[in-house]
């Protein structure tokens, strides 16, 4: 049966400019079905499965063809809206032809299900004014299960989800340039396996930090009911500062910064404690040892954190700007030392043939912080030829930093900053944003992705469309931004080809087996909770996935199995960005 897929009704915006630029398509083969039952919701209806706020759009997608559709109240099945599907339209990248169930005029809050004639009933969601606050707590929350060096559990809210303490012994392997002990104790586990990587978390604390500078009014009072609550910082910060401790470790006593800490291969599927290889810092092979790319990430988060962390703790904050320093001075020493994985490593490599962009990002962020003459003499001699890098997301923004240069630039409202350059940059990212609007409305799945977009990762690029979309409303206000930005947060938790939850535990249908040792290796039913699945990936890149159909569109490559690393792994990277687009929706 082809896919699920919906296209806005007429009396929205999306709806009339999509009309513009699509034509009727041909009805969908596939027989109609009977009205499932509550227990059986039809997965041929798309809708996000956490809700809809109060104001904005509101709309579910069909792939079955009917011609009218019913809102119903979950507590007493009374109508509460009715609707009529709009045209079939066919989406090239999932296969589907969808019809979208408009209903936005509906502004009473309250818990629904969308019922379809001889389609079915879809999953429950909720309509309100705090739509998105419960999820947003699990995405971030979902970072405390990922820590190392510490005993992790969820508590009574979800009973057996513990670990206990973990790699709190490392060693120096060869590469690094050094022998014997090297205790570096904290940080999160990166991805499904247990290692700790530079590069990763460098544009991940950096992305969380940037949603406390964008949203800590809206942030600062959620808890997260982890070690440090109470301690008179932000939760937020808190869990971010576990990870930027470790971080600060893996500085060398001349200012460099090693690549990463990991096994010299990827354990088994066992809990963390059980995990008995060598935890080893790893250098390059070969002097000075440390890469530029990892240092000059840490140099950008260290300014980050001497903003984010004064009002809390200047003496941190104080010691992560000493460190931003050190780090800048290393990298000005040795501006292009990239990482390979040394002879006998195979874990993951984060690798980049060029490191100037992350000094770019370094020397934005050390002027947000200083105004100082040094950093903004580098970013006013490189940052013309980035300006093509806020076009569209890239596919691994890790590897790709320029954008948070640019925009944080623009952010700064320092004084003395150049005019030339700030409209430069403004202009660009705008112009931008307008045309990812567009795309979105002509999406027939209200999505801002393109066939292109569907790699590796791809819903962390899903979530990246919506940040981009929400800093360009900070830099000119404008609803069809935030509106936009939102579609993709509601393609995230089901409205899209799959009828599926990419966030663990979060919706009526999530997926279930991600690419997560700690999931696959204890004995609850459920994988850890608040963990953003990678998403269809149409380069397959392992063997479930190459075992699939040879012909399946772009969107249609996904598996929700453990197995498959390619399209349900999880990663600390694009978990930043589904955090950083929740934060954006809240009230």
């Amino acid at each position: 049966m082809a896919s699920l897929l919906i296209l806005p009704s007429l009396s929205t915006r999306c709806g009339r400019e999509l009309l513009l630029t699509l034509v009727v398509a041909s009805l969908l083969l596939c027989p109609a079905f009977l009205l499932f039952g509550a227990e059986n919701p039809s997965q041929a209806i798309k809708i996000d499965q956490v809700g809809y706020p109060l104001d904005g759009s509101k709309v579910a997608l069909v792939t079955e063809r009917s011609t009218t559709f019913v809102l119903r109240r979950l507590n007493d099945d009374a109508v509460a809206f009715r609707g009529t599907l709009g045209p079939a339209v066919f989406d090239a990248n999932t296969g589907d032809q969808v019809q979208a169930a408009d209903f936005s005029s509906l502004k009473q809050a309250g818990s629904y299900y969308l019922e379809v004639p001889r389609v079915g009933r879809s999953y429950p969601f909720s309509v309100g004014a705090i739509t998105f606050e419960r999820t947003y707590y699990l995405a971030m929350r979902a970072f405390y299960g990922q820590r190392c060096g510490i005993a992790v559990n969820l508590g009574p809210e979800f009973p057996g989800y513990s670990h206990g303490i973990c790699h709190m012994h490392g060693e120096f392997h060869p590469s690094s340039g050094l022998r014997g002990p090297r205790d570096n104790v904290g940080g999160w586990h990166d991805a499904g396996d247990y290692g700790r990587y530079m590069v990763n978390s460098g544009v991940t604390t950096g992305t969380l930090m940037w949603a406390w500078e964008l949203f800590g009014p809206k942030l600062k009072h959620i808890q997260f009911k982890i070690p440090e609550t109470g301690n008179g910082t932000p939760d937020l910060l808190n869990e971010v500062r576990w990870n930027l401790e470790w971080m600060l470790r893996m500085q060398d006593s001349d200012g460099g910064v090693w690549h990463k800490q990991t096994s010299e291969h990827f354990p088994g599927f066992v809990m963390p404690e059980k995990d008995t290889l060598p935890s080893e810092v790893i250098g390059t092979g070969a002097a000075p040892y440390k890469s530029t790319c990892a240092t000059a990430d840490l140099a950008a988060v260290g300014a980050i954190a001497a903003r984010v962390y004064t009002p809390f703790d200047a003496k941190f904050a104080g010691r992560a700007l000493e460190a931003a320093r050190r780090a800048w001075a290393w990298a000005e020493r040795y501006p292009d030392v990239t990482f390979r994985n040394p002879p006998g490593v195979n874990t993951g490599e984060y690798g980049d043939a060029s490191c100037k962009d992350e000094r770019l990002w370094a020397a934005a962020e050390l002027w947000r912080t200083t105004g100082e003459a040094t950093y903004h003499e580098f970013f006013l001699g490189n940052f013309a030829e980035y300006l093509p890098s806020l076009d569209s997301p890239s596919l691994e923004n890790w590897k790709t930093l320029a954008p948070m240069a640019l925009r944080t630039y623009v952010l700064s409202a320092r004084k003395g900053a150049d005019a030339g350059a700030v409209q430069a940059i403004r202009e660009r990212a705008l112009t931008a944003a307008r045309a990812i609007v567009e795309r979105t409305c002509g999406n027939p799945y209200r999505v801002s992705m393109q066939a292109s977009d569907y790699v590796w990762g791809s819903n962390g690029i899903a979530a990246q469309y919506g940040m981009d979309l929400l800093i360009a409303d900070v830099l000119s206000p404008d609803a069809r931004f935030v509106d936009a930005a939102r579609d993709n947060l509601h393609y995230l938790l089901g409205r899209n080809a799959f009828s599926l939850s990419w966030v663990t535990q979060v919706g009526g249908r999530s997926f279930q087996h991600p690419h997560h040792r700690p999931s696959g290796a204890f004995s609850n039913q459920q994988p850890w909770p608040g963990l953003l699945s990678g998403g269809p990936n149409a380069n397959r890149e392992d063997e479930v996935l190459a075992a699939l159909a040879s012909n399946l569109p772009p969107a249609r490559n996904y598996a929700d199995q453990q197995a498959s690393y390619a399209s349900n792994e999880v990663a600390i990277n694009w978990q930043a960005l589904l955090v950083f687009l929740l934060a954006g929706q809240l009230q």
